[in-house]
């Protein structure tokens, strides 16, 4: 069914075809323990004709229902889920009422004005990633049978904003990560619907940040670190701060709001770095925060050199691995970082610091600070343990909703 013809659908018009996915004899284990993804070698055969991207049954060996799915053969998850139980047919008042629980969660949970509101697999959408920048919705869409339902989903989703007395003014699409490569697709970014200045205001926490949902990183300001930012922010009083790998400014700038001294921003991308000082600007926190476009790697080291030290050191790296091929050199580079920047701290300091990569597991991520702390001869008093953002809920059954560890410890000297 091409895009055209979805929005024009009546609602209890059944989006399936009658094809089924066969598993193999002994698989299906990451589905049947609640994932949401069915491999291309665990699949047997497919009975019937169909298109990749069409809707289709997935049954186990023999025969027992598992439920329905979106199928794309050119990619090693062949199958995403889109529900489990036979009688939940795949329709428009079905996806509308997914969307409409998107909405009421995020309600409930966060608030509706920056958050994300569509988290693919954990809100049973697989696939599909929606983020809310004021008046501003930005797309990304990462598989072929969720392209096909994207404007129809978000058509229900600008309804549900509306009954809510939220008016969308314009949607973005930044579907240009290198993934949608491995479905098949093209990579694409570009506006949905009418032009828009894609420079967007938002405010978080009572700070104010301009978010370029153009050329910004993913969808432009990452918003999974909202209340990780309040929880550093309450360390920051008068004190001396160093926040690595800033982006556009924002735990700088809550350090910043909560009374600190001074702080020292530092990213490796000049316009991220230009980014955060307008934002700074647009707070009135110049005076406050400073950036710096430097390589981390390299700061780290020269700093520890001059003999710097800081009260607060964030670490808020990109992610080191996007594949378990490379978690290895990742663990070296997340070693390094945190030793340097353990380095850096006062002796009774803080260090809060992050993976959000889904393939650094909890437990990988602990022992490499362990040690990285055994490397810098300091000992780790653990403050708090977080993880991302309630508009990011995790999922569980689905281990790849769950991606970013964040800690906040005191730095003390080995006794």
């Amino acid at each position: 069914m091409n895009e055209l013809d979805m929005t024009a659908l009546l609602p209890d018009t059944d989006l399936s075809i009658p094809a089924i996915v066969t598993l193999k004899k002994g698989e299906g284990r990451t589905l049947k323990s609640g994932g949401m993804w069915v491999y291309q070698n665990e699949i047997d055969s497919v009975q019937g004709s169909y298109e990749n991207g069409d809707i289709l049954s997935v049954n186990d060996f023999d025969g027992y229902f598992m439920g329905y799915g979106f199928i794309n053969m050119n990619s090693k998850i062949s199958v995403r889920m889109l529900a489990r139980r036979k009688e939940n047919l795949i329709t428009p008042s079905f996806l509308e009422k997914r969307v409409r629980d998107c909405v009421a969660y995020r309600k409930e949970t966060s608030d509706l004005s920056c958050c994300r509101l569509i988290f693919g697999e954990a809100d049973w959408l697989p696939g599909l990633t929606v983020d809310k920048f004021s008046d501003i919705l930005v797309v990304e869409s990462l598989a072929l049978g969720i392209d096909r339902l994207k404007p129809l989903i978000l058509k229900q989703l600008q309804d549900a904003l509306s009954e809510n007395g939220i008016l969308i003014r314009g949607i973005y699409e930044r579907s240009d990560a290198k993934v949608r490569e491995l479905e098949g697709m093209e990579r694409y970014k570009g506006f949905i619907g009418p032009s828009f200045d894609t420079k967007v205001e938002i405010t978080e926490n009572g700070i104010r940040y301009y978010v370029d949902v153009q050329d910004g990183q993913k969808t432009g300001f990452f918003l999974d670190q909202k209340n990780n930012r309040l929880a550093v922010r309450k360390l920051c009083a008068g004190k001396k701060v160093l926040d690595c790998f800033t982006h556009t400014g924002s735990f700088a700038l809550n350090a910043a709001a909560g009374g600190a001294l001074s702080v020292l921003g530092v990213d490796a991308s000049q316009s991220g770095v230009d980014m955060a000082a307008e934002n700074a600007g647009l707070n009135g926190l110049q005076d406050i925060a400073s950036f710096q476009c430097a390589d981390v790697f390299d700061l780290l080291p020269a700093l520890e050199e001059k003999g710097e030290h800081f009260d607060v050191v964030i670490l808020d790296p990109p992610a080191f691995t996007k594949s378990r091929q490379a978690v290895k050199n990742a663990v070296k580079g997340y070693r390094e970082i945190n030793l340097r920047g353990m380095r850096l701290v006062k002796n009774g300091g803080f260090l809060a610091t992050c993976s959000c990569s889904h393939f650094m597991e909890p437990d990988l991520f602990a022992q490499t600070l362990r040690e990285a702390a055994h490397g810098a001869h300091k000992r780790l008093r653990q403050v708090e343990f977080r993880t991302q953002a309630c508009d990011h809920p995790i999922l569980w059954g689905d281990s790849e909703s769950y991606y970013l560890k964040f800690y906040i410890f005191q730095v003390c000297d080995e006794l």
